[in-house]
């Protein structure tokens, strides 16, 4: 199904162009069927494989967001649910089922946005389960990885265990996170990635917690703190090419 969206001009100055959604089935194998978006506006110079969190499907409202708000960027997304969140059990997919579904994704996404810079993570538990898919058996074509909220650790158990495969990683990173987040102490991810190198870049969110939800008393609102995090992941990516 393809839904056209109509051009229009917001006031963070992205012009939008014209965009289509179009409603997928993606094949992982030897695992099944599970549903995907893909949202493209005309002229896309990248496209980034959106992978939902631990809680929510790849429909919750802070997706459609961060899609809407990308193809305002001219970045394209593709959207999928893990086959947990499909077949709506409770408890995630066990790694390997995670990672051959992301596997599976990024060819997808390859298929249909050919010759564009390609770019994989996603909010939270699909962030983590990208970098590890990454680490253990690099996605083709993709340039680089972006966590919209890497989560570190349990609320409030602070470690960096969730961390040690990211050594392994060649490309380059990028960790939005906000200042308030729980699940990643900043004072322990910053020398996380300060140790990968220059390969990894941190961007914090002042004032945002897990989703960059942000309090009343910051001054501002949720969406110009999402504003923030898709200006700064749209410049990361315009700097990959």
């Amino acid at each position: 199904m393809t839904l056209p969206r109509r051009p229009e001009q917001r006031l963070s100055g992205w012009l939008i162009v014209a965009t289509k959604t179009q409603e997928l089935k993606l094949d992982i194998e030897r695992i099944g069927t599970v549903s995907a978006i893909l949202t493209q506006p005309e002229n896309a110079r990248a496209c980034y494989v959106l992978a939902h969190g631990a809680g929510a499907d790849m429909r919750h409202a802070f997706m459609d967001k961060v899609a809407e708000g990308l193809a305002e960027r001219g970045i394209a997304t593709l959207r999928f649910n893990f086959p947990y969140m499909e077949k709506k059990q409770g408890r995630p997919d066990q790694p390997a089922v995670a990672h051959a579904a992301i596997h599976a994704a990024v060819a997808e996404a390859a298929r249909l946005c050919p010759g564009v810079t390609l770019v994989a993570g996603g909010k939270s538990f699909g962030g983590r389960m990208t970098s590890q898919a990454q680490s253990k058996a690099p996605l083709p074509g993709v340039k680089g990885l972006a966590f919209l909220g890497f989560p570190l650790h349990a609320d409030g158990k602070p470690s960096a265990e969730r961390a040690e495969h990211l050594a392994g990683i060649a490309i380059p990173m990028l960790f939005l996170q906000g200042t308030r987040d729980k699940l990643a102490d900043l004072g322990i991810l910053k020398p996380v990635v300060e140790g990968l190198g220059p390969k990894a870049t941190l961007h914090e969110v002042e004032g945002g917690d897990h989703s960059f939800a942000v309090l009343k008393k910051s001054g501002r609102s949720n969406e110009e703190a999402l504003t923030e995090v898709l200006d700064a992941l749209t410049t990361w990516i315009g700097g990959l090419a």
